[in-house]
């Protein structure tokens, strides 16, 4: 194992932890949001973004270590097809807060009780819908 892998390895493990230390903390926040019955549809999506990355890091440093072990074929199709569902959940969860972001979509949010009625309103919108 190089110099290369040593420090690769401990980015991606320090990556990882600051991602699930993250999650934590958003998961905390959900649940105070979720009482209040309002959610944000940006911390939402950011919270999926998280998510991805943390899965993207867990492959990441799965891949790292296991290359410098040494890997058979079965291994390699499984890391490749690990790899490639947490970049496409990633890219999911960027392009998402992308979009939300430059059409000044930061402060839409869902108002659970009106989704148990069948309609999705944002907290928002006010009383004049009809």
């Amino acid at each position: 194992m190089g110099i290369i892998d040593v420090v690769l390895l401990m980015a991606y493990f320090i990556s990882f932890v600051c991602a699930l230390l993250l999650m934590v903390a958003l998961f905390l926040y959900f649940r105070r949001r979720i009482r209040a019955r309002v959610i944000s549809l940006f911390m939402l999506a950011a919270f999926f973004f998280l998510g991805a990355y943390t899965a993207k890091m867990a492959v990441a440093f799965w891949l790292r270590f296991s290359s410098a072990a040494g890997t058979d074929a079965v291994l390699a199709s499984l890391q490749s097809y690990a790899w490639a569902v947490a970049q496409t959940g990633t890219t999911l969860g960027l392009s998402i807060l992308t979009v939300l972001m430059y059409t000044r979509r930061r402060d839409l949010f869902i108002v659970l009780s009106d989704l148990k009625k069948g309609g999705a309103i944002h907290a928002d919108a006010g009383s004049d819908q009809s």
